[in-house]
């Protein structure tokens, strides 16, 4: 059953392991009711990290836009990628194209970039015959969870993302919006990253982020990273075998270690991980759903699904956290 929150009263908790919904129908005007009501749906997510709207029924990527700028989303552009995405609107991107019966493990969105969403607008225009919700998870409780030793470590030294631009993943090109090698230097030594232009014309960079962060509305710490999930160990076994016997093993698509370059081992992952799947809350998708998330608390992940499914996403309202650029 779902928990359904009342506009006119005090939000409730959600039942255990699900979203909080609020309904939103007889909403004629999409855009106008998401203006009326923007205060008690921010107020939800400040609360519970994420809210599910439902009864909007955006159909188009152009209503979604409308939807997020009613919300007070400025949308922001993605720089540095991990996986593709296709430009619906102005503004609004299609979900990361990762096979459907993959799984897309927790992250927050660009948690390795200098400047980050620090909401996140999901949009369902197409639900899936079966699976692929949206789940996410709160990064405070993240943080609680995982070993105080595991998180000492990360906390002192941060953690470090290793990415090669090739062929297999998104092209440099995709990634930071230009064919200019000369605009990536700069955008480069304006965020912090180190790279070089490989003989073979490839790009490699390097950057280190804190991996806890402080909350920059509720001051809290929170476990904000993507050092599990984009850490070779979560590449399939075949596909790492095959890239590093061609490439190297320096220059897998991406892969991640501490701050101070140390490897982390397979037992650090697996806690990472399991600690995201105990605080993991889901609500299955209807079409014409708007989920909102607060990015900088609450990690989301794709399950696996079956038959078609459209997911429009709005990337906004970005900040510089402090400490968060570490020297590469």
């Amino acid at each position: 059953m779902t928990s359904v929150l009342d506009l006119t009263a005090s939000v409730p908790a959600a039942l255990p392991g699900r979203l909080p919904v609020m309904t939103a129908d007889g909403a004629d005007t999409p855009p106008a009711w998401a203006a009326a009501h923007r205060g008690a749906v921010r107020a939800a997510v400040d609360e519970h990290g994420a809210v599910v709207v439902r009864g909007l029924r955006p159909r188009t990527p152009e209503a979604v836009a409308e939807i997020a700028a009613a919300f007070g989303i400025e949308a922001m552009p993605e720089r540095e990628a991990f996986a593709p995405r296709r430009t619906l609107a102005p503004g609004v991107l299609s979900s990361s194209e990762w096979p459907p019966d993959e799984p897309m493990c927790m992250h927050h969105e660009l948690s390795y970039a200098a400047q980050v969403p620090s909401l996140a607008l999901f949009a369902c225009l197409t639900a899936p015959g079966d699976g692929g919700a949206t789940a996410v998870a709160d990064s405070t409780a993240v943080l609680r969870a995982l070993p105080p030793e595991l998180v000492e470590r990360f906390d002192r030294v941060g953690w470090r993302l290793t990415r090669t631009y090739r062929e297999v993943g998104v092209a440099w090109t995709e990634a930071f919006g230009t064919d200019d090698p000369g605009q990536v230097d700069a955008y480069c030594a304006q965020e912090g990253i180190a790279h070089e232009w490989l003989p073979d014309g490839a790009l490699r960079t390097r950057q280190r982020r804190a991996a806890v962060v402080t909350h920059p509305g509720s001051g809290r710490p929170v476990w904000f990273n993507q050092a599990a999930f984009l850490n070779e160990l979560t590449l399939d076994p075949m596909v790492r075998e095959y890239l590093t016997d061609v490439y190297g093993p320096d220059s897998l698509p991406f892969n991640t270690a501490y701050g101070d370059g140390e490897p982390i081992p397979a037992e650090a992952v697996d806690t990472i991980n399991r600690a995201y799947q105990d605080a993991t809350c889901r609500e299955p998708w209807r079409t014409g759903d708007v989920l909102l998330v607060d990015n900088l608390r609450m990690a989301h992940s794709r399950e696996p699904y079956e038959g078609d499914r459209e997911i429009a996403v709005v990337l906004g309202n970005p900040v510089r956290l402090p400490g968060h650029v570490l020297a590469p």
